[in-house]
């Protein structure tokens, strides 16, 4: 019984070793595929890199490079940025300004831009220093708002809806700048804006919840920030009226650990229906 216990707290030390000192740092990228059947143009990549709270832990200017080479080797035609530069109060962290975040982002290249959302720590430290940060290297933040996207099929909006958690979603506000026939797609801090989309959007991103942080075996994501139920914590929401994928994101808050949940990245392929 003495050696059980003995081995039972030496695994505790050791996966909590692991969630501290080296899942938080150990950056994926997730690759996905999607056939949009209302769309009839060329095949499109678009890089999502969501909640990269600089600062935190594991989670600096080195990890923000690192990102940025990680979206730009997959040469996306789109890259979205949905939230959550900045980050507060977690143990070990330190608060690195808007002005050299938005300086390592500005090596980010796409033909069709690169775009942004504000989070709810965006809103915490700062939300207009936070944006005009971003614009001022050339990063058009869409807040509850559209844009017209050239492609070789006409034009494809991205809509941009704010954060939920701080009060600043406006998702009519945003969809009512398309054109009733225009395919779209959509950005999101909150995936609790997902029951507000349009049945006519291609895709939609989300970040916020983290993943949870720690994600069990059977259990899935222990907690989950906002509204949003823990079932729609990370990946695909199954019950959304669009295809709706959320991301784990990058940084942490709270606590600076991570298990079963590694910082990701996200390259989407999508593509038209092949003709029959």
């Amino acid at each position: 019984m003495k050696r059980l216990r003995w081995i039972v707290r030496l695994t505790i030390l050791c996966l909590a070793v692991w969630s501290v000192g080296f899942e938080p740092g150990w950056l994926q990228q997730r690759e996905l595929t999607l056939t949009a059947p209302a769309w009839s143009g060329p095949p499109l990549t678009i890089a999502v890199a969501a909640d990269l709270h600089v600062g935190s832990p594991h989670a600096g200017l080195p990890m923000l490079r690192r990102v940025v080479d990680q979206l730009n080797a997959s040469q996306p035609d789109l890259i979205l940025l949905p939230g959550d530069f900045m980050t507060r109060g977690v143990p070990g962290g330190e608060t690195i300004e808007p002005a050299a975040i938005a300086g390592e982002l500005a090596r980010l290249k796409a033909p069709l831009g690169v775009y942004a959302t504000l989070g709810n720590h965006d809103w915490g430290y700062d939300g207009e220093q936070v944006r005009q940060a971003l614009q001022k290297v050339g990063i058009t933040v869409l807040e509850n708002a559209a844009v017209a996207l050239p492609t070789a099929a006409g034009s494809l909006w991205l809509v941009g809806i704010g954060d939920d958690m701080t009060g600043h979603a406006r998702p009519d506000q945003a969809f009512a700048q398309v054109p009733a026939a225009a395919p779209l797609i959509v950005m999101m801090h909150d995936p609790a804006n997902a029951p507000d989309l349009p049945a006519r959007a291609l895709v939609a991103f989300a970040g916020h919840t983290h993943g949870g942080q720690v994600r069990l075996p059977f259990i899935g994501a222990l907690i989950t920030p906002g509204r949003s139920p823990r079932r729609h914590a990370g990946g695909w929401i199954p019950d959304a009226p669009v295809p709706t994928f959320v991301t784990v994101g990058v940084g942490t808050s709270i606590l600076p650990l991570r298990f079963n949940c590694p910082p990701e990245t996200v390259v989407l392929h999508l593509s038209a229906p092949s003709p029959s």
